[in-house]
Parts: structure tokens; C-alpha cells; sequence
């Protein structure tokens, strides 16, 4: 486990770092380009799960209008090693106190310090153009595979963090609560030891150049693609069973994106069994064309189990 906020008085620290001036800080923040972008090449081969499968459903949220992306989706922000404010995608998952983020384990962990977690690190759905329409959430702690935190095995670059009731602040300088994270946004469900999916759909902010120099993507709203997964064998990130996702996101900012099997428009609901750690561009063009994620196996789902039953509470 790796704390983030682990008192209440941390915890209002962090929030109003990132609210006070109008959340300037969310809106000057940078998307994250540590280990963003990969090298590796599709393969005909399937994966094959190391136990039996399991799946949780996901909880549906709020209504919002035709075409919006899930209010599950949103961006995880976070101070890097270079002491300057950056930002991740990052997805609510169902646990039992409906407290838990999903994102890729080094938008969580500080893979450029020798040990420990990002600094100040906070997920804020539904965010669009430096608006914050369900509140802002201060991570308490984190559960990570020890192979990722001990050896750097992207195989388990996943985290899974817990975070306190969302709170706004007010003109005056007030932290008001706006409760549980799940309650107010739904979460997605999760799938772990299942065959490689037709198509799933991601959900991410990617921002950042194509190598082409071309900039498809701003980042400041949430994104969708829809591809075939496979197989993977990847140079960088170096992992032993890594899978791909046929997707046009460029590399900052897609990081801790989430892919989703079976998604239902209507309900903006489907159930995670992916997460973006990095990007490659497999045929040469210049161009991204396919995600990367860890598999969803069986130590994926002992580090969710560990997150998925613990309780936050309020900071105000």
C-alpha cells in the first residue's frame, strides 16, 4: 500500500492547493510524458489467463446529454519530479465504499525518485475545459503490485487509489463536501483472466504529438476510440505479456486511460480490462496507432481486492 493523504488536515492541504485562485494549478498543469511513449509490434498469438475469470458489473451514473463520454472518466493530477503540476487520465471502478480510481501505476508512483508516490495526487471526473463539474477528490492511499513498485515490472504497472469524499471550495475560502465518488459519477465494472476482447472503447484525455508532429488531440476534453485488441510483444515499456488496442490517442495525457469491454452508450457503463501505460506506433507512419496495457490477470485482481473494501471518509 502507498499513502497519498493519509490525514484529514493532509488532505485539506492538497485540496486547496489545487482550488484556491480558481483552480489555476489544474488548468496550468501539464500532461504527463514520463514513459508515455512505447515501441513494440502486434503479434498473431492470444493471451492465456493464469486463472479463472471473474467480473464485477459497474454502477450507472449520472444522465447527461447524447454522446458525452462517462462522468467516470476524468484526469488525475499530480506533482512530478520535477516539482511542476501534470496530469494522467484515470476511471472510477466499482469497489464497496465507492471510493476507487484506476489509472496506470506510474501516474501514481514516482518512477523517477528512487521510491514513493507523486505528489498532491487528486482525480477530478467529468473534467472539461478546466471545469470540475462533480468536484475534486484527494487520493488517501494506493494499492500497487510490489513488482512495479520494487522492480519497475510494467507486467504491473496498474494502481488502484482510494480517495476521500469530493469537496468544492468555496468564494470564501470553505471546503464543502459533495460526497462519494461512485454515487456521484457511477463506476465502471472490471474484468480480470478473460480472453482478449473483439473491441473495446477507451476513454482518456491524450494530448501531445503524433512523431509526425501533428496534434490531433487537446486534452482538455475526454476522448473516445473504439478498436480491436492483440497480442503484443513491446521493447519499451519492457513487459513479458503486454496487449494492445487498435487507438489513435497520442502519448501525453492518455496515460491511465481506460478500456472498456462491452460499453453500453445509454448507461456510459462497460467493464474495465485495460489501462493505457504507454503508445506505439506499430507500422511506421509517424503516426500512434495502437495502446499498450497490462493484462488483467490474477495478481491484477489481488491488488484490486486490496483497495476495493477499504473505507475513506470526509476531509471537511
Amino acid at each position: 500500500m502507498e499513502p497519498l493523504a493519509p490525514t484529514t488536515a493532509e488532505a485539506q492541504e492538497v485540496a486547496r492547493f489545487w482550488l484556491e485562485d480558481g483552480g489555476a494549478r489544474l488548468r496550468n498543469a501539464t500532461p504527463y510524458a514520463v514513459r508515455a511513449a512505447g515501441f513494440g509490434e502486434r503479434l498473431a498469438t492470444d493471451v492465456v489467463p493464469d486463472g479463472p475469470p471473474t467480473s464485477l458489473p459497474p454502477l450507472e451514473g449520472p444522465v447527461l446529454h447524447e454522446g458525452a463520454a462517462p462522468a467516470a472518466s476524468g484526469r488525475v493530477f499530480f506533482i512530478g519530479s520535477d516539482n511542476e503540476p501534470h496530469w494522467c487520465s484515470g476511471t472510477v471502478v466499482n469497489s464497496q465504499y465507492r471510493n476507487l480510481v484506476a489509472t496506470a501505476g506510474h501516474c501514481l508512483l514516482d518512477i523517477e525518485a528512487p521510491m514513493g508516490s507523486l505528489g498532491k495526487w487528486v482525480f477530478v471526473p467529468g473534467y472539461s475545459h478546466g471545469e470540475l463539474p462533480f468536484g475534486l477528490y484527494v487520493g488517501k492511499r494506493a494499492a500497487v503490485h510490489s513488482d512495479f513498485e520494487g522492480a519497475r515490472d510494467y507486467d504491473h504497472d496498474y494502481a488502484f487509489a482510494n480517495v476521500y469524499y469530493g469537496v468544492v471550495l468555496s468564494p470564501s475560502g470553505v471546503l464543502s463536501s459533495v460526497g462519494r465518488l461512485a454515487d456521484n459519477v457511477g463506476a465502471q465494472g472490471i474484468v480480470i483472466n478473460q480472453p482478449l476482447a473483439p473491441t473495446v472503447d477507451v476513454f482518456g484525455y491524450p494530448a501531445g504529438p503524433h512523431p509526425d508532429g501533428s496534434l490531433p488531440y487537446t486534452g482538455e476534453t475526454p476522448e473516445r476510440s473504439t478498436g480491436s485488441t492483440f497480442a503484443m510483444s513491446t521493447t519499451v515499456p519492457r513487459a513479458d505479456r503486454p496487449i494492445g488496442v487498435a487507438s489513435p490517442f497520442t502519448a501525453q495525457g492518455s496515460l491511465g486511460s481506460s478500456w472498456l469491454t462491452g460499453y453500453a452508450s445509454g448507461s456510459r457503463t462497460g467493464q474495465l480490462n485495460g489501462i493505457t501505460i504507454g503508445v506505439a506506433d506499430t507500422d511506421g507512419d509517424n503516426r500512434y496507432d495502437t495502446g499498450i496495457s497490462p493484462y488483467f490477470d490474477s495478481d491484477l485482481f489481488i491488488v484490486y481486492r486490496n483497495a476495493a473494501s477499504f473505507w475513506t471518509g470526509r476531509i471537511s
